[in-house]
């Protein structure tokens, strides 16, 4: 029976082109900018290299100080509090400290070359899935001795050594050079906890280490043993933060700081901070901005849908002289729509991978890697069903109400 019907859809649409033309144009073109949208949100978001182990991870990248004066400073961690209060907790499996990335200067051949260096402990590499193309990253034992080693991404292998061999080599950054130890794949700048050019060891920085105050330019990469400790690890992180409201200095009225997942820091960041976890909050407003965007097109595929079905009232009335249910007839009609659906799905999933590969070349962010993976390739698909079905059932149940008679002379309700 399904297929019948699928042979009847093909029929129809090929019998109105210009409709068949117009439906397959809005749905193409609205799932394509919801899998752009989808995949930017799998790549900044989802477990990806060298975030994989993403349901085990959490960051804390944000302290925010209540000053007695009635204002409020916010900005990342120091290293102070993150070293003598993150470090030391039980329930993670690793703790680790790294700076935020900033910009730096090389030359190749009187040519500047502009990267981003982190500084990282060596817990960072054993937190992080890095993909190691050459070499290692560096020991417990040349962070202690604040060894200027470093690790570096394909991109600046290709620009700073062309096609000789990196490791071993000396690279010079910010008139300071480092011995290459290893070469990791290019990260995607979107992962702002892992990104950078090149990571050198977190002890060059010691001069930060002396400062006491819950502000600074650090970042810590919380790891759990398995996935289910994650809210274990945030109740001990909020106990730890009395013992730091109740050593902090004179002027601070209260101090806030969290250990939140990936999409946890984001939304917490864009929504202004506050206690509670505003994740639920920004996956609402995205879901809402989602259905607006869908409404528009769908309420005109409806419209299309109608006048399509109007069409064939005669078709119904004979399938009801003969004894079609109501079920049966706006069956037939929703599998008729979400084949259109699908169909216009598959030009969209076409023009999505096109559009996310000119992204990719086009450089606007560093390093994007924007594509069309199994998970975003399940979003498409659960949208173009209920897409289909949306704008499928409310023509398929007002034709399904006419009357034999009325079908045939072709009147409608």
């Amino acid at each position: 029976m399904i297929r019948n019907y699928i042979k009847i859809a093909w029929a129809v649409l090929q019998r109105r082109k210009f409709f068949t033309f117009i439906s397959l144009f809005g749905i193409s073109f609205t799932l394509m900018v919801l899998m752009v949208v989808t995949s930017f949100y799998d790549h900044a978001f989802g477990p990806q290299m060298p975030e994989r182990e993403s349901d085990k991870l959490l960051f804390v990248n944000n302290m925010r100080e209540q000053v007695k004066e009635g204002y409020t400073n916010s900005g990342p961690p120091s290293y102070y509090f993150l070293n003598r209060y993150v470090r030391p907790l039980k329930t993670p499996e690793n703790v680790s400290i790294n700076s935020l990335f900033m910009p730096v200067n090389s030359y190749v051949n009187n040519k500047k070359l502009a990267l981003d260096q982190k500084h990282t402990d060596a817990a960072f590499w054993d937190i992080l899935d890095f993909n190691f193309v050459e070499g290692r990253p560096f020991s417990v034992q040349e962070v202690a001795n604040a060894t200027r080693v470093a690790v570096i991404n394909q991109n600046t292998r290709k620009n700073y050594f062309g096609e000789k061999e990196a490791i071993g080599q000396t690279i010079e950054v910010d008139q300071v050079k480092y011995k290459v130890v290893g070469v990791v794949e290019n990260v995607p700048v979107l992962r702002l906890h892992s990104y950078a050019d090149v990571w050198v060891p977190i002890t060059l920085k010691s001069q930060d280490f002396k400062r006491t105050g819950l502000r600074g330019t650090y970042f810590a990469t919380i790891k759990a043993k398995k996935a289910s400790d994650v809210p274990k690890i945030q109740e001990e992180f909020a106990t730890m933060m009395l013992q730091v409201n109740k050593n902090k200095s004179k002027d601070i009225k209260e101090a806030f700081a969290y250990a939140d997942d990936i999409f946890g820091t984001f939304a917490r960041t864009l929504l202004g901070g506050g206690k509670t976890d505003k994740s639920g909050l920004l996956y609402a407003i995205l879901a809402f901005a989602a259905f607006l965007f869908m409404l528009l097109p769908t309420i005109n595929l409806v419209n299309i849908n109608i006048s399509r079905i109007m069409e064939r009232s005669s078709e119904i009335g004979v399938r009801k002289a003969f004894g079609a249910s109501s079920a049966t007839i706006i069956g037939q009609f929703i599998v008729e729509n979400i084949f259109l659906t699908l169909l216009g799905g598959l030009l969209g999933f076409l023009i999505s991978a096109g559009v996310l590969e000119m992204i990719n070349d086009s450089g606007i962010l560093a390093y994007a890697n924007l594509g069309l993976n199994l998970r975003v390739f399940a979003w498409g698909l659960l949208l173009c069903l209920v897409f289909g079905l949306v704008s499928g059932v409310y023509p398929a149940f007002k034709m399904s109400r006419l009357n034999a008679v009325e079908a045939l002379k072709g009147g409608s309700k």
